[in-house]
């Protein structure tokens, strides 16, 4: 609680007690705290999910770990991609993260701005998952240099439901708070 008698109101518009240097954390407004916060756990989670995701259904196709971050990175760089080694896996998991903080961000500032996106976020989530694979295997990677992998009915549905389940719930779930008066915490 704030002793209001032993308070001033920053810039910022953070309150502090007088003579208490403000904290980075108390500069930032919670809106943008809750925002950071959905991004980073709902890239990190999902990211590291789909990522799992992954290795275990190209592994029944007999990929090995490495072998799948390169076809990620192949994307870029082509069937070159698996000549590289582990720098080109390396990039790969690189890749993969940035799509996934960029879905997160992306569902987050939706959600920011559409409040029904947060109170049915089950919904929402397992929807926008399968709408991130649609969008990343019909529209993006047609336009990459991704080399011809696996395909099949068990890896599109995989794909579909993995995608929504692993990627999409989890953004949701961490988005759920984002504009609303709910602790960031």
């Amino acid at each position: 609680m704030i002793d209001r008698a032993n308070s001033i109101v920053m810039g910022t518009g953070v309150v502090g007690n007088i003579g208490e240097r403000p904290t980075l954390a108390s500069q930032i407004p919670t809106f943008q705290v809750k925002l950071l916060q959905a991004v980073a756990y709902g890239g990190l989670i999902s990211g590291v999910l789909d990522a799992t995701n992954g290795v275990v259904a190209f592994g029944l196709y007999g990929m090995n770990p490495i072998q799948v971050l390169q076809f990620i990175a192949s994307g870029a760089f082509g069937p070159a991609s698996f000549e590289y080694g582990l720098l080109s896996a390396a990039a790969g998991a690189g890749f993969h993260f940035v799509i996934a903080f960029v879905a997160a961000t992306v569902f987050a500032v939706a959600a920011w701005f559409v409040p029904l996106l947060r109170r049915n976020w089950v919904v929402a989530g397992l929807l926008y998952g399968a709408w991130v694979w649609a969008f990343m295997n019909l529209i993006v990677l047609p336009f990459t240099a991704v080399v011809p992998g696996p395909t099949g009915i068990g890896l599109t549905l995989n794909g579909i439901i993995g995608h929504a389940l692993l990627v999409g719930l989890p953004i949701a779930y961490f988005s759920r708070r984002v504009g609303t008066n709910e602790s960031a915490e």
